[in-house]
């Protein structure tokens, strides 16, 4: 039996049943981690001692016959954005090689308070910008469908994690498509849930009107347990929703007659691979089939998500990332002259291409005399694009669309070409600027093998109807059982290829 294969449910009733223990889980899966990470590189960190000795209170408890949470032994890894206490959090940069943080993110104690073992701290494109995880100052993540293509970004590291049995569950982050996205390509379940559902409190910030932590994992029902134990109300956080949080378990009921799904033309245009939107439209048809009534609807501004996205996240990005200056903490350059220097070399040095790419145009747009023209511009349209979701909601229960238009490309192939990852991002930056939630999960693999991801979007904080159509379709489809072939490891080259 392999216990990496295993999903919540099956751990959590072995553990009581006392079966097998939390230490034996855990160390199968750091057994795992030692056999194919190598080739992977999902993991930044790794936080063997710490689960150990939280296995081992677990297993105190089941033999106190205490009651244990649903996530109590279960292996769980954090994206390296996310603050845990005394740990290093890298945000996959130079500048904060050096930062451990005095004090844990909610969603992170959530997990602590819930008796989750965390494996470690996850591999992701350098402060949360990218969309392959090869912008890394802690080097390219590979695919564990094939070990020469991306992951997706950027919780590429949680992705691959997931795919390749290194953990159970993942949280990722998602500020343009960061969970779902990584999670299409990678063949996993990945839930960016509504603006505030969960708190942002120690979530490192990239762009602070659009990142969210998300939920991921290797199927619905684990998503949907994850995020009942990290979603919820935080003082900590202003933007957080004081709404209460429904139990996603009970919405898995595989039934969805009678609910009506849209289809945005405008996510079907130019540009979409054929076997990915073949995939995505049998999907859709296997939903109807289940008694879903499917409509055409529209979204008129989506091709401004990009761009409008693009000027935002940027703006936001370059007023989040001044305060990385040497001083405080993390990385500080050894070679200047005086304060001014000190400054400028480290951010030089501790910045990589892509940040520093962002943190520019981010600059620009927010300067005199251009503030108006672009940024405010930007906002307005932000707007109009929320509209449209409302005005499609109004007669639709959610959307289906591709969660991204081509299948996992080469690692390398798209460096020298930023802009077509960005617009690349044409089906998740809109649900971002909008604030609804967004679900990924398997619908089909290309003639050559690799995933293709269905997104489906909601009405804000309606995750639960999400996690109810994504089940039905899940649980009557094949993909959920797929694994890649990955027990043998593949060294990668230096260079990542």
């Amino acid at each position: 039996m392999h216990l990496y294969r295993l999903g919540v449910g099956e751990i959590g009733r072995l553990l009581r049943k006392r079966v097998i223990s939390a230490r034996d889980i855990t160390g199968a899966f750091f057994a795992r981690i030692r056999a194919v990470d190598q080739s992977v590189n999902a993991y930044i960190t790794l936080l063997e001692e710490r689960a150990h000795a939280k296995a081992k209170e677990v297993d105190a408890k089941i033999a106190s016959g205490d009651e244990l949470s649903p996530l109590a032994g279960i292996p769980v890894a954090v994206k390296d954005n996310i603050c845990t206490q005394g740990v290093e959090t890298t945000c996959g940069s130079r500048i904060l090689s050096r930062y451990r943080p005095q004090y844990d993110a909610t969603a992170v104690a959530r997990l602590r308070a819930a008796d989750a073992i965390i494996l470690g701290k996850t591999n992701l494109d350098e402060f949360g910008m990218g969309a392959s995880n090869e912008y890394s100052y802690y080097g390219p993540v590979a695919n564990p469908w094939d070990l020469l293509r991306v992951p997706g970004g950027s919780s590429g590291g949680s992705a691959a994690a997931l795919a390749a049995g290194e953990t159970t569950l993942a949280l990722g982050t998602d500020t343009g498509g960061s969970t779902r996205q990584p999670a299409g390509l990678c063949g996993v379940v990945g839930i960016k849930p509504t603006y505030g559902r969960v708190s942002r409190y120690g979530l490192v910030a990239f762009a602070s009107s659009l990142d969210q932590i998300g939920a991921m994992a290797r199927s619905v029902e684990d998503c949907a347990l994850l995020l009942s134990i990290i979603a919820g109300h935080d003082p900590r956080d202003s933007t957080s929703a004081a709404l209460p949080v429904p139990n996603y378990h009970d919405y898995l009921t595989g039934e969805v007659r009678g609910l009506r799904i849209g289809v945005p033309r405008e996510y079907f245009a130019e540009g979409i691979d054929p076997e990915v939107e073949s995939a995505v439209r049998d999907a859709i048809d296997h939903l109807a089939g289940l008694g879903a009534e499917v409509v055409d609807v529209s979204l008129p501004h989506t091709e401004y998500g990009v761009a409008v996205y693009q000027l935002v996240a940027t703006a936001e990005a370059s007023s989040n990332l001044a305060r990385y200056d040497g001083i405080g903490y993390g990385f500080r350059a050894e070679d200047f002259d005086d304060l001014a220097g000190m400054y400028s070399r480290t951010r030089h040095d501790g910045f990589g291409n892509e940040v520093k790419r962002r943190i520019m145009l981010g600059a620009y747009v927010l300067s005199a005399g251009y503030y108006e023209a672009y940024y405010l511009r930007a906002q307005k349209v932000r707007s109009l694009i929320r509209r449209d979701f409302e005005e499609a909601f109004a007669s639709v229960d959610c959307l289906a669309t591709p969660t991204y238009p081509t299948p996992a490309f080469r690692l390398g192939e798209k460096l020298d070409d930023p802009l077509a990852l960005y617009l690349a991002d044409i089906y998740n930056t809109s649900a971002n600027l909008a604030g609804i939630p967004g679900i990924s999960i398997p619908c089909g693999y290309t003639g050559d093998g690799f995933p293709v991801g269905l997104q489906l979007l909601g009405r804000p904080f309606d995750e639960k109807t999400l996690f109810r159509i994504a089940y039905a379709y899940e649980q009557t489809a094949e993909w959920r059982h797929r694994w890649p072939e990955l027990d043998i490891p593949v060294r990668r080259s230096a260079d990542g290829v």
